[in-house]
């Protein structure tokens, strides 16, 4: 098994306390010396203790994975959420006016800090704040579309993520009934996506799960929109709903409800959730696969590129293939 080439030192590696805290005070802020990372992969994020202020959240944008074009997209969309009195976390302006800062090669921006916890998705009273709230973002974000930002779809996220994986780094021994596995479920795929052409695609957080959603005193913050894109409606539903069928169709008819105070929901977007799914999943192996040079991943990952790991993947896309074929979810 192989791994793809990086640079012998991680970009990352340059983020020391007194470079991260030299960034800050670049634009006027001073550091107490308190620092903390957070739980971040993807890009690094610190919290950053302030003289006589609240502390700050620093997010270092991974680089060359986003454009300035594609980053100043994110924060507008959440100023955008902002000015309807929605409860996002999203940049500072500075006094320049701008949210996006540059400091020796890197794309940074600071946020306020913002306590809470994971919402409890089993509780149906939390899922209807959570729709209503996901029906008035998702109002905003059908206004217009992004304009550098990607499109969600099954080439980037499922097509050249099996290639990827199939030519790099799937044990030879569960080549073949990965290969076979991945191409048939695929095909399910593609034709789930091109029964629902027609679909609205607007701009979503596209990646609505628990952690990025900041639950406190009954109030739901949502939070980290790096992966905001263009998809339909459902990428930022289907996330919220788990376990057996009956319990997925009751926390539905509860994030629906909600919903459809603030926008239209389609149930014809219901026959795209297991092709989501599918595609998350393809995508997320394959995220671990691009990242695994960066000395944070086998750290934090320690199971990822084991032939367990592998076989276990293997199943669990099995189960996919079983679930695109079964009846889709209905609102009752």
């Amino acid at each position: 098994m192989t791994v793809i080439a990086e640079e012998l030192e991680h970009p990352f590696a340059k983020l020391k306390p007194d470079f991260v805290m030299d960034a800050i005070e670049s634009v006027g802020y001073l550091c107490d010396g308190r620092m903390f990372p957070l739980n971040s992969y993807e890009n690094r994020v610190y919290q950053i203790g302030i003289e006589a202020e609240q502390p700050l959240i620093a997010k270092f944008y991974r680089p060359e994975r986003w454009s300035r074009e594609q980053i100043l997209e994110e924060h507008q969309f959440c100023f955008e959420l902002m000015e309807q009195e929605l409860p996002v976390v999203a940049p500072l302006l500075h006094d320049n006016g701008e949210s996006l800062l540059e400091y020796q090669g890197f794309y940074l921006a600071l946020f306020p800090r913002k306590g809470g916890h994971a919402p409890e998705f089993d509780n149906l009273d939390t899922l209807l704040v959570l729709g209503r709230l996901l029906g008035r973002i998702h109002a905003v974000g059908a206004r217009y579309p992004f304009r550098y930002r990607p499109r969600l779809d099954s080439q980037s996220y499922g097509h050249e993520s099996v290639e990827l994986i199939s030519r790099q780094f799937i044990p030879a021994e569960l080549k073949t009934a990965y290969d076979t596995l991945a191409r048939d479920l695929l095909q399910l795929v593609d034709a789930a996506i091109a029964s629902t052409q027609g679909i609205k695609q607007i701009r979503v957080h596209g990646d609505c799960h628990a952690g990025n959603i900041l639950w406190r005193e009954d109030n739901p913050h949502f939070v980290d929109f790096d992966d905001a894109r263009m998809a339909p409606a459902i990428q930022d539903i289907w996330m919220l709903l788990s376990g057996d069928r009956a319990r997925r169709t009751a926390q539905l008819s509860e994030v629906v409800e909600g919903y459809n105070e603030f926008y239209d929901f389609h149930p014809r977007e219901l026959h795209l959730v297991e092709a989501l799914r599918t595609l998350r999943m393809m995508h997320y192996s394959a995220w671990l696969a691009k990242r695994w040079a960066d000395p944070a991943f086998p750290m934090n990952f320690p199971w990822f590129n084991t032939v367990r790991y592998w076989s276990e993947h293997i199943l669990e896309l099995r189960e996919q293939f079983a679930a695109l074929q079964e009846p889709v979810l209905e609102v009752r």
